[in-house]
């Protein structure tokens, strides 16, 4: 089963659950060959109604202790632009799609996206680009990301919301 997960970590993005859960976008991942669609949408008001079909199924859940398993299966990860979301995804060696989301105010997020991005590690959009993105995008041109060196990503990170020069 070819598996796409979703994951808004332990807030809530209600625009990204509604959007990757709305017909088109279901209609698109479907065209690409997935059968799957795993659904973390933390403290979220959006919740979408769980199904199975014999071609589709989706999986809508809250938390977990943890989200490797999910992670694991996953076959592309469609992920808020969390800082440790994306790090646990890539160091799983994951193809990951990172949604910014727009309504935040001082978006660290967007520049952690578009930094990783350059890098060739991920591919990201805003909601509203997602299903075009879905469609448009390359899996094969992302570039490993390298295992084991936290202590690049933090100094990265630092960077980015100002807390190093």
């Amino acid at each position: 089963m070819k598996c796409v997960f979703v994951t808004v970590g332990t807030t809530s993005f209600d625009d990204l659950i509604a959007c990757v859960s709305a017909r088109d976008s279901l209609q698109i991942i479907k065209s690409l060959g997935y059968n799957r669609l795993i659904l973390q949408i933390g403290r979220g008001m959006v919740v979408p109604e769980p199904f199975s079909t014999e071609s589709f199924t989706l999986d809508v859940y809250r938390y977990k202790d943890s989200l490797k398993e999910d992670l694991q299966k996953a076959d592309l990860v469609i992920s808020h632009a969390g800082a440790g979301s994306c790090l646990e995804t890539l160091e799983k060696g994951k193809p990951i799609v990172v949604v910014i989301n727009e309504k935040l105010m001082n978006n660290h997020q967007l520049e952690l996206a578009k930094q990783l991005h350059k890098e060739g590690h991920l591919f990201y959009c805003t909601c509203s680009t997602l299903p075009g993105l879905l469609q448009s995008m390359d899996l094969s041109t992302l570039k490993c990301y390298p295992p084991g060196q936290p202590e690049k990503f933090s100094a990265f990170l630092d960077k980015v919301v100002g807390l190093q020069k």
